[in-house]
């Protein structure tokens, strides 16, 4: 993997979007912002992203049916950043079972993002070859 990693970010909330990218984009990471399950199928496509960072709650397509046509077509580190805290363990355990790598609770501190990116990042470079 060479060259700048490329990060989809996909939340409803353009601030929260706005400043994990800056903040990505400082730690030289390329970045691309969607607000909505139907742009982030479309960027998905379009930007090939290394790494997507899925909100649940998005309008239109949620976040777990855009995991569910992502993996449909190509390997992808997903983390999950839903708005607020799952006290229900069954439902933390199927979105991890189902495609997503991590599970990341709002709110949460950016530099854990980065590191659970990092770890992601790091776990793709030691993994056989990925399904294009």
């Amino acid at each position: 993997m060479f060259g700048k990693q490329k990060i989809l970010i996909v939340d409803d909330d353009e601030n929260i979007a706005e400043l994990i990218s800056l903040y990505l984009t400082k730690e030289c990471f390329d970045t691309k912002l969607v607000y909505d399950g139907e742009d982030a199928l479309a960027a998905f496509d379009s930007y090939q992203p290394n790494l997507i960072l899925l909100d649940l709650m998005l309008p239109g397509i949620s976040g777990e049916e855009v995991l569910a046509q992502i993996t449909e077509t190509r390997a992808i580190r997903p983390v999950y950043c839903p708005d607020r805290p799952k006290t229900e363990l069954d439902r933390k355990i199927g979105l991890l079972t189902s495609g997503a790598d991590d599970y990341i609770t709002k709110p949460f501190e950016i530099q854990e993002v980065l590191a659970r990116i990092q770890v992601q990042l790091r776990h793709m470079q030691q993994e056989p070859e990925h399904k294009a």
